[in-house]
């Protein structure tokens, strides 16, 4: 028989359960999740089968900004500027077909360059998947090659769980972008859910491998019997937040480090034992030595084509020593002597702790040699130019002379993205933001919108081509209606240089389709209510950077330069690394 204690206690448990249910509809529970999940902006655009989701972010005003872009892919590389700009998680919405189609360049892009993004696509309802119905796509498998991670929802009670995988993966590991496609009668269902869970565990995903010591002691014993070691160094060490640990672990060895585009700024620019910029257009010492280092050491950078040159012929006097938290990069491309799996922030201090202090001053010395080499035929002539016609590099240095260092520089792609990752100064991490896989033109403008989401607090400059601006500049109309103030810096040569370049170089100066015409930038700026203006002499050239930079909202600036200047160094195309080229 039921007694009154009974009674008392059924109803503690039903008022215990009603306040950890939640009732409302599919959107609903989905944009609380985000706000558990610690999101605060959203960059989207709105279509019939993600409606719903729209409707319940009208109630939602005070606690999710959203940003309306002007284009799908300009929401996702805007994400993308967020993600890397501030360490978080970028978050985009996108509705079926086109909407979702647009968000593939920057999918790709995400993926190969490890940016940790959710997408959030609607879709029709369920009894039409299949049936070509309006604006249906099988955005699953068109998508599946470029995320990390695809789910499409058809039930509402399957959000929760989803949601939380979704983060959990973008961001742990070796990050990257996932896809939640949620159709329409998902997002439309109303039910009881129960409070929001975050995951830390899924049993067939392992983000992090288990770091296996007797690896780490083989690498220091490898790096403290070494003459000639070298540092090569890439965004895994920015992405497993291990600056510092970094910065001990080449203070203490003395060991020379380059970076690759996607690691410059995890430690700044001025430090000692930087050498620079690996790759195609590196600096010369570091890819020369590449061939006399004794052991190279790899850290969080995987062998791009872009970095090795001719594989048959780079670094086969070395041996490698591999850190990276994907193991499926460790003897892709390079073979290692030693691959070390795990995250850096745990790998670099257990390698610190057992290599010998040292210098290695001659063998930093012959890095000092070719650096003066490189400031005397190539730098100086880019920097401090004695013809009539600018060039990019000597606007980078005023950039560096005016923001010390300390501004977001984001590059779109082409001849200005190399000038700037050569000669830009940074102080802090996270302010190089560039495509850097992909090198996806375009993506520039919106990933600077992004990146002043991200970092609020910072100058955020867009160094951007004349073509690469042409691709994405309906995101003016982002910048105009939300305020963003991002400073706009395009270098216009009239062509499309990088490619003009190659012409020139490789195929006997037939310039095929590469002499590009632009509209009136200053006008089309200023048709979107932002201030801008243009410069054609040398004379006017600090002043209207300074003006741009210290403008109180966002500015355009678009700077002559010469139209047939070329990037040096440069390492050809089936060459290796140190068969580079100084002119």
């Amino acid at each position: 028989m039921e007694t009154a204690q009974d009674t008392i206690q059924q109803n503690e448990a039903k008022a215990e359960t009603s306040k950890t249910l939640f009732k409302g509809t599919g959107s609903q529970v989905l944009l609380n999740g985000l706000i558990e999940e610690g999101v605060t902006t959203i960059f989207g655009y709105p279509g019939g089968a993600i409606m719903p989701i729209y409707d319940a972010l009208y109630d939602y005003a005070d606690k999710l900004e959203h940003i309306l872009v002007r284009h799908e892919q300009g929401g996702i590389h805007a994400a993308q500027g967020f993600a890397r700009a501030s360490g978080e998680v970028g978050v985009v919405f996108a509705t079926s077909g086109p909407g979702a189609t647009n968000l593939v360049t920057g999918l790709a892009d995400a993926q190969i360059d490890s940016t940790p993004l959710v997408c959030i696509t609607g879709q029709v309802f369920a009894h039409l998947l299949g049936t070509d119905a309006f604006q249906e796509t099988d955005v699953i498998n068109i998508t599946t090659p470029v995320t990390k991670w695809n789910y499409q929802v058809t039930d509402a009670k399957e959000i929760q769980e989803v949601l939380a995988k979704a983060f959990y993966i973008a961001k742990s590991g070796r990050p990257g972008p996932v896809l939640i496609d949620i159709t329409k009668n998902a997002q439309l269902q109303l039910e009881e859910f129960p409070e929001y869970v975050k995951c830390n565990h899924i049993r067939s995903y392992r983000p992090k491998p288990k770091v296996r010591i007797e690896y780490i002691e083989q690498a220091a014993e490898l790096i403290n019997s070494a003459k000639k070691p070298f540092i090569l160094f890439g965004q895994g060490v920015i992405l497993g937040k291990a600056e510092e640990e970094f910065k001990a672990f080449i203070n203490k060895s003395g060991i020379p480090a380059a970076w690759t585009i996607m690691g410059e700024g995890a430690i700044p620019t001025s430090h000692p034992l930087n050498v620079g910029m690996l790759g195609m257009h590196g600096n010369y010492g570091p890819n020369v030595l590449t061939n006399e280092a004794d052991v190279i050491i790899a850290i969080g950078m995987r062998f791009d084509d872009r970095v090795t040159g001719r594989l048959d012929k780079y670094a086969k006097q070395a041996k490698v020593v591999h850190l990276d938290i994907d193991p499926a990069e460790i003897d892709k491309n390079v073979k290692a002597e030693v691959g070390v799996w795990g995250d850096c922030k745990e790998t670099l201090p257990l390698l610190t702790n057992l290599v010998n202090e040292n210098k290695h001053e001659d063998w930093l010395a012959k890095f000092r040699q070719y650096n003066q080499e490189e400031i005397d035929q190539v730098i100086t002539p880019e920097l401090y130019p004695t013809g009539d016609e600018m060039t990019m590099g000597e606007v980078l240095r005023n950039i560096n002379e005016i923001c010390g260092g300390d501004a977001v520089i984001v590059t779109d792609v082409g001849q200005h993205q190399m000038v700037a990752c050569r000669y830009a100064k940074f102080n802090n991490t996270r302010s190089n933001i560039t495509s850097g896989g992909l090198g996806t033109m375009g993506f520039g403008l919106p990933a600077a919108i992004g990146a002043k989401y991200g970092a609020p607090d910072k100058t955020v400059i867009a160094i951007i081509g004349d073509g690469g601006f042409q691709m994405t500049p309906q995101e003016l109309g982002t910048i105009m209606q939300f305020g963003a103030a991002v400073k706009i810096l395009i270098l216009n040569n009239r062509f499309l240089g990088m490619v003009r370049q190659w012409q020139q170089l490789f195929h006997d100066k037939r310039y095929s389709f590469v002499n590009i015409t632009s509209p009136d930038f200053v006008a089309l700026a200023k048709s979107y209510y932002i201030e801008a203006s243009k410069v054609d002499e040398r004379a006017n050239l600090r002043q209207a950077l300074e003006t741009m930079i210290n403008h109180e909202g966002s500015y355009l600036l678009e700077v002559m330069v010469g139209r047939e200047n070329n990037v040096f160094p440069m390492v050809p195309q089936g060459m290796s690394v140190s068969e580079i080229r100084l002119k």
